[in-house]
């Protein structure tokens, strides 16, 4: 359903020409997926330092085991 967006259109067309897109809707829906994606990456990141790690955790042993 198409929407009234007030975007710069010299960015759209930089994100366009850059992702060798043939249609802005093509930029402008890839530039969304790359920006929730890279804020799902800051979000992981957060969490380095608060998870606890077991040492003695075998990662190969459990790989064999039978579920």
């Amino acid at each position: 359903m198409p929407r009234n967006l007030a975007i710069d259109y010299k960015l759209i067309e930089a994100a366009r020409r850059n992702g060798h897109h043939k249609r802005k809707n093509e930029a402008v829906t890839t530039a969304l997926s790359e920006y929730i994606a890279h804020r799902k990456r800051l979000e992981i990141l957060d969490l380095f330092g608060t998870i606890d790690f077991d040492p003695s955790y075998d990662y190969k042993a459990e790989r064999r085991k039978k579920w």
